[in-house]
């Protein structure tokens, strides 16, 4: 069985798209079947994995309010062991669509369920909020990441959100854990960034990766190609940083060890 990951922030502008992309992308290329859900209205993983939103016949809308059959809707990408089940813009609807359905928070989970003995890694890019899509993610994951911006208002909100996952693991989901805090976006020329770093290190302490994830620009032009980094420029910084991140991640759930006996047999 795979794991599920939903990355979730409420706060906009701090990576959540650009990891769920990245992150699989590494995943993939260390050799594990990846799928990205795109959970976001926006469709910025769907776009930034090549596709074009406009196109999109079967989304995680059809499959969640129509009940179309999920495996129906997951595409193959131009990156070997890395699919998407695709967003559009029908998705802003599917908050009110399932306001009055019963088992609403499950909606979701019902579709990884389908699909989680097919893949290594499920990653649920989230839509920047807390509304019903994003408490239905954190429903069916397994764990969630937190990427925050090394910026000023970098805690602003965090505690919101953290509180809203303690309700989704009292109520909804026992089995939640927090995967880990990422820090994004860090420019180690700048002051504030070491700041926020030992701000966040001080609160939150275990929770937070030792990866960082830099200010690159070849990770900020990489979606305007419909690429990740891996595919965009493997050797750059952006690139090596979301591979040690799918590295620790793979450590951290002692996956990586058995992966690699896997290959030497």
């Amino acid at each position: 069985m795979g794991k599920v990951i939903a990355i979730a922030n409420q706060k906009g502008g701090v990576g959540k798209t650009t990891t769920a992309i990245n992150l699989g992308a590494s995943l993939a290329a260390l050799e594990y079947k990846t799928l990205i859900i795109d959970a976001d209205p926006q469709a910025n993983a769907t776009s930034g994995i090549g596709f074009d939103p406009k196109q999109i016949k079967n989304s995680i809308y059809e499959c969640i309010i129509e009940e179309a059959q999920p495996q129906n809707a997951v595409l193959e990408t131009d990156t070997p062991n890395m699919y998407l089940l695709p967003a559009h813009i029908d998705l802003v609807g599917a908050e009110i669509e399932i306001i009055n359905m019963t088992d609403r928070e499950n909606m979701m989970k019902k579709v990884t369920n389908q699909l989680v003995d097919d893949f290594d890694f499920i990653i649920i890019d989230c839509s920047p909020s807390l509304g019903l899509i994003t408490v239905n993610a954190l429903t069916a994951a397994h764990s969630v990441i937190v990427p925050v911006q090394c910026e000023y208002f970098a805690l602003e909100g965090l505690g919101k959100l953290l509180n809203t996952i303690k309700i989704v693991q009292s109520r909804l989901n026992t089995e939640l854990d927090i995967e880990g805090i990422l820090l994004t976006m860090y420019d180690s020329r700048l002051r504030l960034s070491k700041q926020v770093i030992g701000e966040v290190k001080t609160h939150f302490q275990q929770m937070v990766f030792d990866t960082l994830i830099h200010r690159n620009i070849k990770l900020s032009e990489a979606p305007s190609f419909g690429e990740s980094i891996i595919a965009h420029d493997a050797a750059s910084t952006g690139a090596q940083n979301y591979l040690n991140l799918a590295r620790e991640i793979l450590e951290k759930n002692g996956m990586l060890k058995a992966k690699e006996q896997v290959n030497e047999q």
